[in-house]
């Protein structure tokens, strides 16, 4: 098949459908961080996304959407940059593909288009960690968990006080530098085992 990933500049999804014949491209206006620099697209996935493919999996940003930044939920209201980002998600819902699949955190997009068709855990896939996030499917399967018992997550101390816990992958992340955009671009990479999951089980229909 020929499948678009939106917004995709870790290559995270594409690496794993190349790995299987697909002919696989991810989109973004970032410079891919991924190893393979002739399969990404750095261009507004508008411009490309009427490109007769036959699947997309989509990752809209999901910073003016997600729950965790209700608090500045207000301003970017009045200022639109909510409207946009919603603008954008619907965007991907209405593109001229067969099967496409979202992906987003849990945010406000449940109650402004409708409710996911599924939300999916790392754990749920093999990886040591907890994130809920939201698939909206189209002419595709929920994802079947390669896992079913939820391991021991890994949590570092934070701050002064000793009574904040964090997730290790995510502390891990905010060490890291945020030059470029960095952190965000770590926070949301897909997860190895969705990746995975993703590839084999929507690239065999």
């Amino acid at each position: 098949m020929k499948i678009l990933l939106a917004c995709e500049e870790s290559q995270a999804v594409t690496k794993e459908l190349r790995l299987l014949g697909h002919e696989a491209y991810s989109c973004d206006i970032l410079e891919t961080s991924g190893e393979n620099p002739e399969w990404h697209i750095k261009d507004d996935v508008l411009k490309v996304i009427d490109s007769s493919w036959d699947m997309m999996i989509a990752f809209p940003p999901c910073t003016h959407l997600a729950v965790s930044g209700a608090a500045w939920f207000e301003q970017k209201r009045k200022d639109g940059r909510q409207q946009q980002g919603i603008d954008f998600f619907m965007a991907m819902v209405n593109a001229p593909i067969n099967k496409i699949a979202i992906e987003n955190p849990v945010g406000i997009m449940s109650s402004h288009y409708r409710k996911p068709d599924q939300i999916i855990q790392p754990w749920q896939f093999g990886d040591n960690a907890a994130k809920s996030t939201c698939l909206w499917l189209k002419n595709l399967p929920k994802l079947e968990h390669t896992v079913i018992e939820k391991p021991n997550l890994e949590y570092v101390t934070i701050g002064k006080s000793g009574k904040r816990r964090m997730q290790k992958w995510m502390y891990e992340v905010r060490c890291k530098s945020t030059k470029n955009g960095y952190r965000a671009s770590l926070a949301s990479k897909t997860f190895l085992g969705i990746a995975k999951a993703m590839a084999i089980q929507w690239g065999n229909i």
